[in-house]
């Protein structure tokens, strides 16, 4: 039976050079279990998606960084793309939005490169995780226990933690974060 997520409010963070399908994927999925997605960005307007490093569709954005609160959300996806998260990183009320997130214990589903924020926000201190293999490095360096596996779900920090390492692993990684999202409290 498939998980319900009936006005669950899902915070998507990203802006230009987005994986598309990371961001369009997770979104529909979420969408159908009967969550509410905000898209939240640096800037106002919309994003550049990218199929690798080739642009694609673009994502009208719902609302600024600068009028967003982590408290008003349930949940937290960080897609990834090269160039989206290296941005995101560098922006300091992007890194507080998703440390303040993390910090009240919603519920976090990231992708691919996405884990670069949660290596700005300081939040992987012996948290277990995934990534795109070039991250490994990183996440280590941050304090996570870095793993190469298609999913994985972390419950030994504020919130749980559900990771994926690329566009191939998005069947089970949309499955999960709905799951995840939905029996989160």
């Amino acid at each position: 039976m498939t998980q319900r997520l009936d006005g669950k409010r899902i915070a998507f963070v990203a802006t230009d050079g987005v994986e598309a399908v990371e961001l369009s994927e997770p979104w529909t999925a979420l969408t159908e279990a009967g969550a509410i997605p905000t898209l939240i960005s640096i800037d106002a307007g919309r994003i550049q998606g990218f199929d690798h490093l080739t642009p694609s569709e673009t994502f009208d954005v719902d609302k600024t960084v600068l009028h967003a609160h982590a408290e008003d959300y349930d949940a937290l996806v960080l897609p990834g793309g090269v160039a989206n998260p290296d941005r995101l990183r560098t922006d300091p009320h992007i890194v507080e939005f998703v440390r303040a997130a993390v910090e009240l214990g919603r519920p976090v589903g990231v992708i691919c490169h996405g884990p670069w924020t949660l290596v700005s926000a300081g939040v992987l201190k012996g948290r277990r995780i995934t990534s795109w293999p070039s991250l490994q490095d990183d996440l280590v360096n941050a304090g996570a226990d870095w793993v190469d596996e298609e999913v994985v779900v972390d419950t030994s920090g504020a919130g749980v933690l559900v990771s994926s390492r690329n566009p191939g692993d998005l069947p089970v990684f949309t499955a999960t974060i709905v799951d995840q999202f939905a029996t989160a409290a």
